[in-house]
């Protein structure tokens, strides 16, 4: 054996030793309980508007609503104050993060304009395709996220 491959083979267990400290040995990261880039929380998209009128619609900085640890806007003052009397039945599920990632095990942003009502509740996806994947097998990725999403959420699941 040539000592250049002796050398390489003696290191091994501390370079491997060395990369479970880095990988293994990282502390939980809490996430932040709200997507919400700048603040803002789905992009600025009225969550009232997608149960009231069936679509997305921008909300405006004159109608806001602190949340949760994010400013979430509305297009009136009515769907501001419906959200105000209760979020919980407006704000989209887990925290409007990516509904297919967190039935995946893990956190992706969204686009406003991927989105679907079940059972009363808002799911918001990363993109419009990614959506299709999530609709296919809607009813396992919901599971799925339920399971997930408190260990997302403190830092403890991946």
């Amino acid at each position: 054996m040539s000592y250049a491959l002796q050398r390489i083979m003696a290191s091994t267990p501390i370079l491997l030793i060395m990369a479970m400290t880095v990988f293994l040995g990282r502390p939980a990261v809490a996430l932040e309980p709200v997507f919400a880039p700048r603040g803002i929380a789905i992009k600025g998209a009225d969550p009232v508007a997608y149960f009231i009128d069936g679509e997305p619609r921008t909300g405006k900085e004159k109608f806001s609503y602190d949340w949760n640890g994010a400013t979430w806007l509305f297009v009136n003052a009515e769907n501001r104050d419906k959200f105000a009397t209760n979020p919980k039945v407006y704000a989209p599920q887990f925290g409007g993060y990516c509904a297919y990632a967190v039935g995946n095990g893990y956190t992706a942003k969204v686009d406003p304009d991927a989105w679907k009502i079940v059972d009363n509740k808002l799911y918001l996806n990363y993109n419009k395709a990614v959506q299709l994947l999530w609709i296919a097998r809607q009813s396992h990725y919901i599971g799925e996220a339920n399971k997930n999403w408190r260990r997302i959420l403190d830092g403890s699941l991946g």
